[in-house]
C-alpha cells in the first residue's frame, strides 16, 4: 500500500490563484477543543481535474461516480528523460513501449506519470520551474499521448507529479482542453509513483463531492 498524496501545507505550490493558507480558530487550552480555518483554491495539493474545469457544461465533482474513483493505476516513467527536460513529456511512443514491457494497459486504469518532479515539492521555485506563469517548466503528459489513452485504451483518467497535465511551457493547454473534454478526469501532484508497480496496484481516489466543485483536493490511496 502506499499513498499517493502530498501533505496538504499552508504554502503548497499552486499553478495560479493564493497557495493554501490556515489559522488557528480555537485551541484546546481555550476552548476545550482544536480547530483551523483553511483558505484554498479547488486546484491546490494533490487534486483532481473534473471535465467542467476546462469544459463547459462538463461533468463536476458530485458526478464523478465511486466507480471512477477505484480504478487500476499504471505509471510511466520517465524521470531519467525529466532530468535532461524539465518539459519532458509522456509520448505516445512511452505508451507502447511500457505495453511491450508491461502488457496492455487496462480498460478504466488511470495513467499516472512518474517524472520524480515530486521530490521537488518542498521548493515551489524548483516545483514550478520557473518563478511565474508562463515562464514555468515541469513535466506533463503530451496531447496525442492523452487522447490515444482515451480513444484507444479507454481509460478513467491520467496523472502527474506535477503542478499540471500540461508541460509547464505550455500555454494553450491541449491536454486540458481536449482530454477533459472526452468526460474523463485528471489527477495532479501525485505523490510516492516510484513506490508502486508500474501495472497491478489500484487506486483509491478520495475526491470530495465538493458541490459545483470543478474538482478539488483528494487523498489517492494504492493498494496491491
Amino acid at each position: 500500500m502506499a499513498d499517493l498524496t502530498h501533505t496538504f501545507t499552508a504554502g503548497f505550490p499552486v499553478f495560479a490563484f493564493d497557495p493554501p493558507a490556515r489559522s488557528t480558530l480555537v485551541t484546546i487550552p481555550a476552548a476545550g477543543f482544536y480547530a483551523q480555518k483553511w483558505t484554498f483554491g479547488e486546484h491546490s495539493g494533490t487534486h483532481m481535474d473534473a471535465p467542467g474545469h476546462f469544459v463547459l457544461g462538463g461533468r463536476l465533482s458530485p458526478e464523478i461516480t465511486l466507480q471512477e474513483l477505484i480504478a487500476p493505476i499504471v505509471v510511466v516513467d520517465i524521470s531519467k528523460r525529466a532530468k535532461d527536460d524539465p518539459n519532458a513529456m509522456v509520448e505516445v511512443d512511452d505508451l507502447t513501449k511500457f505495453e511491450r514491457k508491461h502488457g496492455r494497459i487496462p480498460k478504466d486504469a488511470i495513467v499516472a506519470m512518474d517524472s520524480g518532479w515530486a521530490d521537488k515539492v518542498d521548493d515551489p521555485l524548483e516545483f514550478k520551474g520557473g518563478p511565474a506563469f508562463p515562464g514555468y517548466n515541469f513535466p506533463g503528459f503530451s496531447a496525442e499521448a492523452a487522447l490515444w489513452l482515451a480513444e484507444e485504451r479507454d481509460v478513467t483518467g491520467i496523472g502527474v507529479d506535477t503542478l499540471s497535465l500540461d508541460p509547464g511551457n505550455s500555454s494553450t493547454f491541449p491536454v486540458h482542453v481536449d482530454f477533459l473534454a472526452t468526460d474523463r478526469y485528471g489527477l495532479e501532484n501525485l505523490n510516492n509513483l516510484d513506490k508502486i508497480p508500474p501495472r497491478g496496484a489500484t487506486a483509491y481516489v478520495g475526491l470530495i463531492p465538493w458541490e459545483e466543485g470543478s474538482g478539488g483536493p483528494c487523498r489517492v490511496i494504492a493498494t496491491w
